[in-house]
């Protein structure tokens, strides 16, 4: 497809992929860069895993808050996802295979990591959605189907996000138990829009079972 975010650098880091044993495809958020999540992808980086970050059009991957009308969020949504799904493909082709690969995001970017993964169900390494959950006005769980074969799913949040109401969390944990996930939700109290210490080291606990 063409969209906003096709054509867009994809930065890479970490291992080359030709020597790779795993990748993390990296989305960034609302306003920030491919490079600016590669830095914090530096805080989980173990030999073997190669880093890959799509960069969105404007630094912007869809207009509005993820809880508008998902239509009102088009094309930059649905380029976004094509821009997730053209960075694994890549660590596909390179030889890592898709249940070596975690998709991780933060923010905007945790919000089309989450859609992606539920729309496009399959054994993944991981799926970590830093302050974030599932994009739409409301979620019909009737929408998703599938198996995602026991991935382990990450969902980390502040219980006072301004961005991210908890509530949004607890039921894009619901759909990733229901896509037969494994699913790890944690909520931190007071800690604002932000990742901690303790979602780095969860991450990093699940980098070291796909990249040793």
């Amino acid at each position: 497809m063409s969209g906003p975010h096709q054509g867009q650098q994809l930065v890479t880091a970490g291992t080359a992929l030709s020597e790779a044993s795993a990748a993390a495809v990296l989305v960034h958020g609302r306003g920030a860069t491919a490079r600016s999540i590669v830095q914090m992808g530096a805080e989980f980086q173990q030999d073997g895993l190669a880093l890959l970050a799509p960069q969105a059009a404007r630094n912007t991957w869809y207009p509005n808050s993820f809880l508008s009308p998902v239509e009102q969020n088009e094309p930059g949504r649905t380029s976004g996802l094509q821009a997730i799904e053209d960075a694994v493909t890549e660590a596909e082709e390179a030889g890592i295979p898709t249940d070596h690969v975690l998709v991780l995001g933060f923010s905007q970017g945790a919000c089309l990591a989450s859609e992606f993964v539920a729309r496009n169900p399959r054994r993944y390494g991981a799926l970590v959605a830093l302050s974030g959950g599932l994009i739409g006005e409301t979620i019909d769980e009737s929408e998703y189907e599938g198996d995602i074969e026991e991935t382990p799913v990450f969902l980390g949040c502040s219980n006072v996000d301004p961005h991210i109401p908890e509530e949004r969390v607890h039921v894009t944990a619901s759909i990733f138990e229901q896509l037969n996930g494994d699913v790890e939700e944690r909520i931190y109290e007071g800690m604002g829009h932000g990742v901690n210490e303790d979602e780095l080291a969860y991450v990093s606990s699940l980098v070291a079972t796909l990249a040793d």
